[in-house]
């Protein structure tokens, strides 16, 4: 429409499409502004950046420590300043490539044979396990169905999971080698209030056993499960340990009100009393329940179980939330990442030797989406942790230095929709930039051109 005048908000326009489509989106919001609209983007996309006029830079950091402007000027003004996103446009930091894991004869292999569900023609591919595999393409060019219609209910049949109908195909080759597989995507994690990240990793019971262990609690009789909000009978009786009161409106939304006998606190009057000493700090267990990851690792440094419980989340960069947060109010990319956060608490709980026991298969829709550059080196520095553990990675993406640190690409095409539906090329990051009928390879190339990346060093 010829509108003029009017103020657009948009939220990170750039998501799920492929690089070749930037230009396509700078072009629309360019003709917006030029018919004298005004424009205000939410974006991560290096490319959006780039062609806005004006660009505000928030931070410095996540969650509390952020909420204020770092930078407010030109794109170019940004590639020199002291910021976290100045950093990466201006190529003094960079998404770590890490080691690359060489692909050949000898590394086992998931074949899936005679793929034709929707758009796909006859798709066979070959993806090496333990290794990061990423799945590239076009919008619409067939990886969500690869990965989600076709190869994922085909492993979960293979496990013998509840799953719908795999899409067509002929077979599937090498399943025996995995001892799992496991979709990881931006699903919420449950409706329930009383999940929280605390509990989700781990850290909670850990957390309970060390109040239960305080000289308080041992001369009432108090164990850890009266410091659970979930049972038994430390828990406020009124509002059964939720925090809130839950009142039911028959014609408008429901209304959750703050508990008037706990005040939202949880727990009985006398279990708030007992109180874990942490350098000039005392905490109740409603207290630790409102810090952040990042502080609880600090003041809970000294106990092993608990730190390395919590680190997994600060290693997907979600040290800000607090441990308490009810799951259901994250956002899809922080439910993502707490998944991840899960499998990774659990991977350092019960390490194991490769030669002992068969690796998972881990299956990621875009985990970038919504993630800043360096939120984008702390996913992968967790991805590399399952690798390290022997574990595989199947990862459907359109973020350039994700496709630049993968250890192979299975590229399709070479157009979306009924254009598509082909492997245009495998191989690894040069590989693809090397052929000539890639859409990926060539956004590779131009960004590498545009962020001034120096090549990558063959390992």
């Amino acid at each position: 429409t010829s509108v003029v005048n009017t103020m657009f908000g948009l939220d990170e326009p750039s998501s799920g499409l492929h690089p070749r489509d930037m230009g396509r989106i700078v072009q629309a919001m360019h003709r917006l502004r030029d018919a004298g609209n005004t424009l205000v983007v939410v974006e991560h996309d290096p490319a959006v950046m780039l062609a806005a006029d004006r660009l505000i830079d928030m931070g410095p950091g996540p969650g509390e420590r952020g909420g204020r402007i770092v930078f407010d000027g030109t794109p170019e003004g940004v590639r020199s300043a002291p910021t976290l996103t100045g950093a990466y446009l201006g190529a003094r930091r960079q998404v770590g490539l890490g080691f690359g894991r060489p692909v050949d004869a000898a590394t086992p292999r998931l074949v899936l044979q005679g793929a034709r569900e929707h758009n796909l023609r006859d798709v066979t591919v070959e993806l090496p396990l333990q290794r990061l595999v990423v799945v590239t393409g076009v919008s619409g060019s067939g990886k969500s169905t690869l990965v989600q219609d076709v190869l994922h209910p085909a492993l979960a049949r293979h496990f013998g999971k509840a799953t719908e109908t795999p899409g067509a195909h002929e077979a599937l080759l090498g399943a025996e080698q995995l001892a799992d597989a496991v979709m990881v995507d931006q699903s919420p994690i449950g409706k329930t209030a009383r999940s929280n990240p605390a509990s989700y990793v781990g850290a909670f019971d850990a957390l309970r056993e060390i109040f239960a262990g305080t000289a308080m609690a041992r001369e009432r009789s108090y164990t850890a499960g009266t410091f659970s909000f979930n049972a038994g009978d430390g828990r406020c009786p009124a509002c059964g340990g939720s925090g809130f009161e839950h009142v039911e409106m028959q014609f408008l939304s429901d209304v959750y009100l703050r508990c008037p006998d706990c005040d939202g606190r949880r727990y009985r009057a006398e279990v708030l009393d007992v109180k874990v000493l942490r350098g000039p700090m005392s905490f109740s267990i409603a207290d630790v329940l409102e810090l952040t990851v990042a502080d609880a690792v600090h003041w809970f440094q000294d106990d092993r179980d608990v730190v390395a419980r919590l680190q997994p989340l600060g290693d997907v960069g979600l040290d800000y939330l607090r441990l308490g947060q009810p799951v259901p109010t994250l956002s899809g990319g922080e439910a993502q990442r707490l998944k991840l956060a899960g499998f990774l608490a659990e991977a350092a709980a019960a390490p194991w030797h490769r030669a002992a026991r068969k690796g998972t298969l881990f299956l990621f829709d875009e985990p970038t989406t919504g993630l800043h550059f360096d939120d984008i080196a702390k996913l992968m520095r967790a991805l590399r942790k399952l690798l390290d553990a022997g574990h595989s990675l199947i990862v459907i993406e359109h973020n350039l230095d994700v496709i630049r640190a993968a250890d192979w690409i299975v590229d399709l095409g070479p157009e979306g929709g009924e254009a598509g539906g082909c492997v245009v090329c495998t191989g690894t990051p040069a590989d693809v930039k090397a052929h000539p009928g890639s859409h990926t390879g060539a956004a590779l190339r131009e960004y590498e051109q545009a962020m001034g990346f120096a090549p990558p060093r063959a390992v």
